[in-house]
């Protein structure tokens, strides 16, 4: 379910109950993969080379702390959205920045051939462990403490729905994970009590 305009919204959102019933997408240590290939955060043959050679469990394990670490942000998300973030919240990213440092992170210059072969620095990460993939998760979580507006992000408004987005449209006035899941749902219970008040 990638509806929020934010990878790191994204990751908040990979449990939910979009319907009725909540589903966990980074339930296991495969489901953690999955995410991260569908999120497009870690190569898929490095995805491949770090479950042909994790321990038995050890994905499990990683996806333990995404989860954990998926519920400090939902908290900090909700804790800080509908308006501006200040200065006096950087002391509760203390966590999120020990996981950034921990990177391993190197650079390198490369053909860039988008612009006519022209040279670009380009960010490569050293993947030693099964823990390294909670990295690129840090990093989509810092750029929506970086990036968005704590202002626009947003909680879908469909009366089940955990979902949440950054409103990024030009009068900032989205209230749906999805129009075509929850927008449709409230329409047609609106249109339900009309017709009843009607009749």
């Amino acid at each position: 379910m990638f509806i929020a305009d934010s990878l790191g919204l994204d990751f908040i959102n990979s449990i939910a109950t979009p319907v009725d019933t909540p589903f966990d997408w980074i339930a296991d240590g495969d489901g953690l993969l999955r995410w991260l290939a569908q999120a497009k955060l870690a190569p898929p043959d490095v995805l491949d080379a770090l479950k042909a050679r994790a321990k038995p469990g050890e994905l499990d394990h990683v996806a333990g702390q995404a989860r954990d670490l998926r519920e400090w942000f939902r908290g900090f998300v909700r804790k800080h959205m509908g308006k501006p973030l200040t200065p006096r919240a950087l002391k509760e990213l203390e966590a999120l920045n020990r996981l950034l440092e921990s990177d391993e992170g190197t650079s390198r210059i490369v053909l860039h051939h988008d612009d006519g072969d022209a040279f670009a620095l380009q960010r490569t990460r050293r993947w030693r462990s099964a823990g390294s993939l909670l990295l690129p998760i840090g990093e989509a979580m810092a750029r929506v403490v970086c990036e968005e507006s704590f202002s626009d992000i947003k909680a879908c408004e469909g009366p089940a729905c955990t979902l949440m987005f950054a409103d990024h449209t030009r009068a900032r006035a989205r209230r749906w994970c999805s129009m075509a899941v929850c927008g449709n749902r409230a329409k047609q219970a609106a249109h339900r009590s009309r017709i009843k008040d009607r009749g």
